[in-house]
C-alpha cells in the first residue's frame, strides 16, 4: 500500500510551556514524497497555548473546544486525519530526531505491517536526564504483559476505520483497550523499528497518584473483559512490573 501522507495527532490543554517544542519536532520531520499532516486538538486552553500554536504557522488542523478528556480529544483528531498512517504525539513529547517519520514510512513500505512501533525514552524535564528506557521490541505477548508504547506506535488508517477509535468508558487505559481490540484480537501484523522514536516527559495521568495507578490496573483487566478475552491470572500484574527493567541503565 502506497503511503502519501502521515497524520500526527497532538492533544493539548494549557500546554504553553511545552507545546512549542512539540510543534517544532513535527515541523522538522523530513520525509521524501510524503506529506506530514499535523492535527492539534486543544481542550479550550486559556494560558496562551493557542497563541503559541498560531505563531508557529501550524498545524494543518486546529480545533479548540471543551472535550470529555484525553481520549475524546484523540477521537476528534482521528475524525480529522486524512493520512494513510496515523500516529499520536503528546503535547509534552518530541520525536527523537528529524528522521523518525521517514524511518517509520520505510518500515511500512518494506513490510506488510498494519502497524509499526519503536522504542521510547522518558526524561526528567527539570534535570534533563533520561530516567526510563522503554525497549519495546521485538513484538511480545500481550498476555504476558507486553504492549508497544502508544506514542511510538504508528497505525494504518484502515485499522481505525475497521475497529473504531478509543472507548470513552476507559479514562486511563483506552489506548490499551484499543490495542487489545485491534492489534491483539485481530492478530495484526506488526513491525518493530529498533530505535528510539519518542522522548517523553516523566509524568502522565495514570501515574499521577497511587489511586490513579489502581484505577488504571482495574481498567487493564476490564480491557480484556469487554473484548471477550481472558488474560492469564498474572497478565495485568506483569504489565506494570515490566516497567522495572526500564529504569535499569
Amino acid at each position: 500500500m502506497k503511503i502519501s501522507k502521515v497524520s500526527i495527532i497532538t492533544v493539548c490543554y494549557n500546554a504553553s510551556d511545552v507545546i512549542s517544542k512539540c510543534l517544532h519536532s513535527v515541523q522538522e520531520q523530513v520525509v521524501d514524497h510524503v506529506t506530514v499532516e499535523h492535527i492539534v486538538i486543544d481542550g479550550g486552553s486559556n494560558d496562551g497555548t493557542l497563541e503559541i500554536v498560531q505563531a508557529h504557522n501550524s498545524p494543518d488542523h486546529l480545533v479548540s473546544e471543551k472535550d470529555n478528556g484525553l481520549y475524546d480529544a484523540m477521537n476528534k483528531g482521528l475524525g480529522k486525519a486524512t493520512g494513510d498512517v496515523i500516529g499520536f504525539l503528546n503535547s509534552d513529547d518530541v520525536y527523537a530526531d528529524p528522521n523518525v517519520i521517514s524511518d517509520v514510512v520505510s518500515a511500512f513500505k518494506t513490510s506488510n505491517a498494519q502497524a509499526v512501533f519503536g522504542d521510547l525514552v522518558v526524561f526528567d524535564p527539570k534535570e534533563g536526564h533520561i530516567v526510563r528506557r522503554w525497549k519495546a521490541g521485538p513484538e511480545g505477548d500481550f498476555k504476558n504483559g507486553w504492549m508497544p508504547p502508544h506514542p511510538s506506535l504508528f497505525v494504518r488508517k484502515s485499522v481505525f476505520e475497521q475497529h473504531g477509535g478509543f472507548n470513552l468508558k476507559f479514562k486511563f487505559a483506552a489506548d490499551y483497550e484499543w490495542m487489545i481490540r485491534s492489534l491483539y484480537t485481530e492478530n495484526l501484523a506488526l513491525t518493530y523499528l529498533p530505535k528510539t522514536l519518542v522522548k517523553m516527559r516523566a509524568g502522565g495521568l495514570s501515574n499521577a497518584s497511587l489511586r490513579n495507578r489502581l484505577k488504571a490496573h482495574f481498567e487493564d483487566y476490564s480491557a480484556w473483559k469487554v473484548n471477550g478475552k481472558t488474560p492469564y491470572p498474572w497478565t495485568v500484574f506483569l504489565k506494570p512490573l515490566r516497567k522495572i527493567t526500564q529504569f535499569i541503565k
